[in-house]
């Protein structure tokens, strides 16, 4: 894969990351402070009544989430660590290169 490409799948991956920590982080935040309060633990739902469970289920999902987000950003910025200490042009074949001193320069009758 060339260098851009892992340039640009690590900003993505690092922008993924910080979407989807700001967009469903907030109820992991709730989580956090209810556990930390108060000794119950509620499941909340909108058609029924919460329901009692224990805090130790709701700090797991907690840090399983924040797994998965450090995951993507790790990988987004090992990506771009990996396009920037790319080889990118210098790695160029003699018989490739194009303009002064190229090989076509060489084979050019005189």
């Amino acid at each position: 894969m060339s260098d851009i490409r892992f340039t640009m799948l690590g900003i993505v991956l690092i922008f993924a990351g910080f979407i989807i920590l700001g967009i469903f982080g907030t109820a992991y935040f709730d989580a956090t402070v209810e556990a930390g309060e108060f000794e119950n633990c509620f499941e909340y739902f909108e058609d029924k009544p919460p329901v009692p469970i224990d805090c130790d289920v709701k700090l797991l999902a907690k840090i399983t989430f924040l797994g998965v987000v450090l995951a993507l950003v790790g990988a987004g910025i090992v990506a771009l660590i990996k396009g920037v200490k790319g080889r990118w042009d210098q790695d160029v074949k003699p018989e490739d290169m194009v303009g002064p001193g190229g090989p076509s320069d060489s084979n050019k009758p005189e």
